[in-house]
Protein backbone atom coordinates (compact mmCIF):
# COMPACT_ATOMS: atom_id res chain seq x y z
CA UNK A 1 0.00 0.00 0.00
CA UNK A 2 1.50 3.18 -0.95
CA UNK A 3 2.18 6.27 1.54
CA UNK A 4 -0.93 8.02 2.90
CA UNK A 5 0.04 11.93 3.99
CA UNK A 6 -1.04 12.67 7.03
CA UNK A 7 -3.60 15.34 5.77
CA UNK A 8 -4.81 13.00 4.07
CA UNK A 9 -7.70 9.55 4.32
CA UNK A 10 -7.39 6.44 2.34
CA UNK A 11 -11.38 5.75 1.30
CA UNK A 12 -12.58 2.82 -0.55
CA UNK A 13 -16.72 3.02 -1.01
CA UNK A 14 -18.25 -0.46 -0.43
CA UNK A 15 -20.85 -1.17 -2.94
CA UNK A 16 -24.66 -3.07 -2.05
CA UNK A 17 -23.03 -6.59 -3.31
CA UNK A 18 -19.86 -6.54 -1.59
CA UNK A 19 -17.33 -5.11 -3.99
CA UNK A 20 -15.32 -1.97 -3.50
CA UNK A 21 -14.43 1.06 -5.43
CA UNK A 22 -10.87 2.44 -4.52
CA UNK A 23 -9.21 2.68 -2.07
CA UNK A 24 -8.08 6.32 -2.86
CA UNK A 25 -6.46 8.93 -1.42
CA UNK A 26 -8.62 12.08 -0.58
CA UNK A 27 -7.11 15.25 1.20
CA UNK A 28 -9.27 16.24 4.33
CA UNK A 29 -10.34 19.45 2.60
CA UNK A 30 -12.29 17.14 0.22
CA UNK A 31 -16.60 17.70 0.65
CA UNK A 32 -18.77 14.37 0.93
CA UNK A 33 -20.36 15.98 -2.30
CA UNK A 34 -16.91 15.47 -3.97
CA UNK A 35 -16.26 12.07 -2.63
CA UNK A 36 -20.09 11.43 -4.05
CA UNK A 37 -19.00 12.43 -7.80
CA UNK A 38 -16.10 10.01 -7.54
CA UNK A 39 -18.22 7.70 -6.99
CA UNK A 40 -20.67 8.48 -9.61
CA UNK A 41 -17.85 8.30 -12.13
CA UNK A 42 -15.96 5.25 -11.47
CA UNK A 43 -19.46 2.72 -10.88
CA UNK A 44 -18.55 -0.13 -12.71
CA UNK A 45 -20.51 -0.15 -15.86
CA UNK A 46 -21.64 -3.64 -15.67
CA UNK A 47 -23.66 -3.42 -12.72
CA UNK A 48 -27.05 -1.94 -12.94
CA UNK A 49 -28.64 0.28 -11.29
CA UNK A 50 -26.02 2.84 -10.82
CA UNK A 51 -26.16 6.30 -9.85
CA UNK A 52 -26.95 8.81 -12.52
CA UNK A 53 -26.19 11.94 -10.14
CA UNK A 54 -25.32 12.56 -7.20
CA UNK A 55 -28.40 12.97 -5.64
CA UNK A 56 -28.65 9.60 -6.05
CA UNK A 57 -25.92 8.59 -3.75
CA UNK A 58 -25.78 8.39 0.13
CA UNK A 59 -22.60 7.77 1.89
CA UNK A 60 -22.53 6.07 5.19
CA UNK A 61 -19.82 6.14 7.60
CA UNK A 62 -19.34 4.67 11.12
CA UNK A 63 -23.53 4.48 10.90
CA UNK A 64 -23.95 7.80 10.42
CA UNK A 65 -25.45 9.32 6.81
CA UNK A 66 -23.05 12.34 6.29
CA UNK A 67 -23.67 15.30 4.30
CA UNK A 68 -22.63 17.26 1.22
CA UNK A 69 -21.17 20.03 3.31
CA UNK A 70 -19.08 18.21 5.63
CA UNK A 71 -15.44 17.21 4.36
CA UNK A 72 -13.64 13.51 4.87
CA UNK A 73 -11.53 15.76 7.60
CA UNK A 74 -15.15 15.78 9.47
CA UNK A 75 -15.79 12.12 8.94
CA UNK A 76 -12.28 11.00 10.36
CA UNK A 77 -12.30 8.07 13.31
CA UNK A 78 -9.63 7.66 15.60
CA UNK A 79 -8.58 4.13 13.78
CA UNK A 80 -8.49 5.94 10.50
CA UNK A 81 -4.74 7.56 12.24
CA UNK A 82 -3.07 3.99 12.16
CA UNK A 83 -0.78 3.31 9.42
CA UNK A 84 -2.08 1.54 6.61
CA UNK A 85 -5.72 2.38 7.88
CA UNK A 86 -8.57 2.83 5.07
CA UNK A 87 -12.14 3.82 5.88
CA UNK A 88 -14.83 1.75 4.05
CA UNK A 89 -17.57 4.25 3.53
CA UNK A 90 -20.71 2.56 2.28
CA UNK A 91 -22.51 3.67 -0.47
CA UNK A 92 -27.11 2.97 -0.80
CA UNK A 93 -27.91 3.93 -4.13
CA UNK A 94 -31.37 6.04 -3.91
CA UNK A 95 -32.80 7.03 -7.25
CA UNK A 96 -34.90 11.02 -7.07
CA UNK A 97 -38.35 9.67 -8.22
CA UNK A 98 -39.49 11.05 -11.33
CA UNK A 99 -42.86 13.42 -11.12
CA UNK A 100 -44.93 10.40 -12.40
CA UNK A 101 -44.05 8.66 -8.97
CA UNK A 102 -44.23 11.86 -7.18
CA UNK A 103 -47.66 12.56 -8.26
CA UNK A 104 -49.37 8.50 -7.79
CA UNK A 105 -47.27 8.67 -4.04
CA UNK A 106 -49.32 11.52 -3.53
CA UNK A 107 -52.52 10.40 -4.88
CA UNK A 108 -53.11 7.16 -2.63
CA UNK A 109 -55.85 8.21 -0.04
CA UNK A 110 -54.21 7.23 3.83
CA UNK A 111 -56.81 4.81 4.24
CA UNK A 112 -55.89 2.58 1.43
CA UNK A 113 -56.16 -1.28 2.44
CA UNK A 114 -52.88 -1.46 0.72
CA UNK A 115 -51.05 -0.06 2.99
CA UNK A 116 -49.37 -2.53 5.96
CA UNK A 117 -51.08 -2.74 9.07
CA UNK A 118 -50.94 -4.87 12.36
CA UNK A 119 -54.16 -6.61 13.72
CA UNK A 120 -54.44 -9.15 16.49
CA UNK A 121 -56.86 -11.48 16.96
CA UNK A 122 -57.76 -13.39 19.99
CA UNK A 123 -59.46 -16.73 19.76
CA UNK A 124 -60.28 -17.78 22.94
CA UNK A 125 -62.34 -20.68 24.00
CA UNK A 126 -64.97 -19.92 26.63
CA UNK A 127 -65.96 -22.85 29.24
Amino acid sequence: MAEVKKDHLEIKFRLNDGSDIGPKSFPDATTVAALKETVVAQWPREKENGPKTVKDVKLISAGRILENNKTVGDCRSPVSNLSDAVTTMHVLIQPQLTEKEKKKKKKKPKGDLNQNKCVCLCFGRRL
